[in-house]
Formats: C-alpha cells, sequence, structure tokens
C-alpha cells in the first residue's frame, strides 16, 4: 500500500532541501518523530543509516537507497516479510517549491501492515509536510 501528500512551499529549494535533509533535527518541526540518529558519519548519502523513534511505531533503522543532492532522498527500512519504502522530494515552483512525501510498504505482510497503520501512515506524512513547509518559511539562522 503506498501514501503520499503533497505541499507547496513558499521557500527557494535549497531551503526546503536544507531542513528536510537535516533529518536528525526533524524532532524540531515534527511531533511525528521523537527522535533521529545519523548512524553513518558525515551527511546523508546512499547508504546511510538512520534511527528513527516515532510515537505509536517502533524505533527503526532506515537505509538510504536513493540520494539526489538538493531533490531528494529515499530510505528502505526491512523486517520480517515487511519492507518499507520512504520517498522525500522537492522540486522548483515559480512561487518556491512543491514537496512530495511517500510511504510504500510491500511484502507478505506489507498490505496488512497499510491497512493497520494507514490512518497514522497519513496523518504522519500530513504533520511532516505541514511541519517541513512551517520550518523552511521561516528565516533561516545566520550563516
Amino acid at each position: 500500500m503506498e501514501y503520499s501528500t503533497t505541499v507547496d512551499v513558499a521557500a527557494p529549494p535549497e531551503r526546503v532541501w536544507q531542513v528536510m535533509s537535516d533529518v536528525e533535527r526533524w524532532p524540531e518541526w515534527t511531533s511525528s518523530v521523537r527522535s533521529v540518529q545519523l548512524l553513518s558519519p558525515g551527511p546523508l548519502a546512499v547508504g546511510s543509516r538512520v534511527r528513527v523513534s516515532q510515537p505509536r511505531l517502533p524505533t527503526t533503522v532506515w537505509t538510504v537507497s536513493e540520494l539526489v543532492d538538493g531533490e531528494s532522498f529515499t530510505w528502505v527500512a526491512t523486517g520480517p516479510g515487511l519492507r518499507t519504502v520512504a520517498d522525500h522530494s522537492v522540486a522548483g515552483t515559480p512561487g518556491g517549491c512543491r514537496v512530495t512525501l511517500s510511504v510504500l510498504q510491500a511484502g507478505a505482510l506489507g498490505g496488512l501492515m497499510g491497512r493497520l497503520l494507514g490512518g497514522l501512515t497519513e496523518r504522519y506524512l500530513d504533520l511532516e509536510a505541514g511541519g517541513l513547509k512551517a520550518r523552511a518559511q521561516e528565516q533561516p539562522p545566520p550563516a
């Protein structure tokens, strides 16, 4: 099962990417995430492992499978009978940019988990999109 949300952000794509790719700071701007810890050194990159703790869900380790700097990243979490793929993308628009967040649950248990967690998944995607928009539209901190 796949869930997705899209939000337009009145900020340059570079600013949105800066906020979105700084995954360890997500708990500052979305209540859908309690903590995020990069388990791999350096900035987010293909192969990076990231531990994410969310309310009402087990703590999960995600592995970045694709990353286009400044545009998108995909990470994957696997468990017995379940493969979850989450995509995060930003694309420029005349008024700023458009962010798309999606989650795909596949595998033998993908459909069941999708049905059981569908409402929560949609709520968390909306919280993340709204929080990202609010944070990106704030004045960025001085360099």
